[in-house]
């Protein structure tokens, strides 16, 4: 996908790289670990090697917070 967006740049300057990576695989990433610990955010914090209220934090960001 880095290399479609690097190829599709015409020329211009790539810019805020970092902040569309973590956009594009962050929520994806958290939905996973939430899924394979069946919800357990405790867990999921644990597979993600962050504390739980980093997650929460997280999960409040993505919507995903109940």
């Amino acid at each position: 996908a880095l290399h479609e967006y690097f190829a599709s740049l015409n020329g211009h300057r790539p810019a805020r790289l970092y902040d569309l990576v973590l956009r594009e695989v962050e929520e994806p990433l958290f939905r996973m670990a939430l899924d394979y610990s069946e919800g357990n955010q405790s867990r999921a914090a644990g597979i993600l090697g962050i504390n739980r209220a980093t997650l929460r934090k997280k999960l409040r960001e993505f919507g995903l917070a109940d």
